[in-house]
């Protein structure tokens, strides 16, 4: 996929006033109504939910670089894309990895005064507030990092600020500013693994906790291909595990990353908060492997959330640098947030979260026994999951699979497929229950060519996949 010249060359002022110009509705219908409550793991350890039991489908974003380099007439603007997507979390860095301590912010501000943790910049984190009251506004969670991981860790722009006592305070002071919010996920890690520095992160969270009086939830961003259970997974201040599959290679299997996390005792919910992004070069080597494209991050989704994940981050090379003109590019970033925000795939991420809220939430499983015959190898792989009175099965190529009836309840099924392209269901028809039964996608077998099999209870007289229940 080649991203259109006036992206990559569009002067700045031009293109960022078309997107600033689209009308936004006067009162927006928020991505999650947050009058459910604060977050938490859900009874079963599987999910997340809100404080009255309402399901929460975490949908992320990762916009790194959003309190370091967006104004806030930007921000607004690209949180409601966001929201219009229905995207329900925002992953954002405090102290950003682009030379976030030394670099102002749009404002002119550094964030601690004389790179001290302990001497916060109060006019910075007044901008960080603005932000996280708009995303409140319109429904959608931060998933905040303290800081990028470099500032623990000697690696990056840095510079390394923090060790264990300094660490703590810190967290304390983030968790006091943000305890009165309800739309805030605390992700500590920013993307570095922990060896040798674990003890920072855990006087951070005792901080944030201390802070927030442990309002909010809890998790590590890792980097290369690893899980924050790797460390972490016994520690009682990490509500759920969070992974990064990368930027690698296509057709990566996160769903076995996923199985990995889903299988370890204590049971915790997981997520794949860093995979594959859309617009990003294979291995950074775009001549050798070409670029990620929309089917790259659908895969990526359907293949996590169907494995057992609890909801799914999305993620563009160009939106998490918010690149723009006279930037410079990071990672061969070859396109500018404010047009990339309009890419296809992070369209098509909400498909995805509308499939898995049409059906009972808490009761899916990951269950690949469904599978009979036709369960694929590398990017044919099918992923299945089922629930209370359902089945899903995602075909990544469009190849035949056969189906091991009876696995759920009902006499009869009702069987639909979905396009993950444009959230359309197509009915099939009714059989019997029983047995076992081959189903043919639309379209010829190809890479792209991708479909999820539902299989409903007929009783049950669900809607239609994708829609309310």
């Amino acid at each position: 996929m080649e991203l259109p010249m006036r992206a990559l060359n569009a002067g700045w002022p031009l293109t960022l006033g078309v997107l600033i110009s689209m009308p936004v509705a006067a009162a927006p219908k928020p991505s999650v109504d947050l009058r459910h409550g604060d977050l938490k793991v859900s009874e079963n350890r599987r999910f997340l939910v809100h404080a009255d039991g309402a399901p929460f489908f975490y949908l992320g974003d990762t916009a790194w670089e959003l309190f370091h380099r967006l104004t806030r007439e930007e921000s607004e603007k690209y949180l409601e894309n966001r929201r219009e997507r229905g995207f329900t979390v925002i992953q954002a860095v405090v102290l950003g990895e682009l030379d976030g301590l030394n670099t102002p912010n749009a404002d002119g501000e550094r964030p601690l005064i004389a790179n001290d943790p302990g001497k916060p910049n109060e006019a910075y984190f007044k901008h960080v507030d603005d932000v996280v009251e708009m995303a409140r506004q319109k429904g959608i969670f931060i998933g905040m990092l303290p800081t990028w991981g470099d500032k623990v860790v000697k690696s990056g722009a840095g510079p390394v600020v923090f060790n264990p006592g300094n660490a703590k305070a810190y967290g304390r002071f983030l968790g006091s500013r943000y305890k009165n919010r309800v739309n805030i996920i605390w992700i500590l890690g920013g993307d570095r693994n922990p060896e040798g520095f674990e003890e920072v992160w855990r006087e951070m969270a005792a901080g944030l906790k201390e802070g927030d009086g442990g309002r909010h939830l809890i998790t590590y961003h890792p980097c290369g291909g690893r899980s924050s259970s790797q460390w972490f997974h016994n520690e009682p201040w990490l509500d759920f595990n969070l992974m990064q599959s990368g930027h690698g290679r296509k057709d990566n299997p996160n769903y076995a990353m996923v199985t990995k996390d889903y299988s370890l005792t204590p049971v915790k919910p997981t997520i794949d908060g860093e995979p594959r992004y859309e617009n990003h070069p294979v291995n950074w080597k775009p001549a050798e492997l070409g670029w990620f494209e929309e089917y790259d991050v659908r895969q990526a989704a359907y293949w996590a959330v169907f494995a057992g994940a609890h909801g799914h981050t999305y993620g563009c090379h160009d939106i998490w640098q918010m690149k723009a003109p006279g930037r410079e590019p990071v990672g061969l970033a070859r396109g500018v947030w404010y047009e990339s925000v309009l890419l296809p795939g992070a369209a098509q991420m909400q498909h995805v979260r509308r499939l898995i809220e049409s059906r009972p939430f808490l009761s899916r499983v990951p269950d690949q026994s469904a599978i009979a015959e036709g369960q694929g190898e590398g990017v044919d792989h099918i992923q299945a999951t089922r629930g209370d009175g359902y089945l899903f099965a995602y075909l990544p190529t469009g190849k035949a699979v056969t189906i091991r009836m009876g696995m759920i309840s009902g006499r009869r099924v009702k069987a639909w497929w979905y396009d993950p392209r444009t959230g359309k269901p197509k009915a099939i028809g009714q059989c019997a229950n029983t047995g076992t039964r081959q189903f043919v996608p639309p379209g010829t077998p190809s890479r792209g060519n991708d479909w999820v099999l539902v299989l409903d209870d007929a009783s049950k007289k669900f809607s239609a996949p994708g829609l309310t229940r």
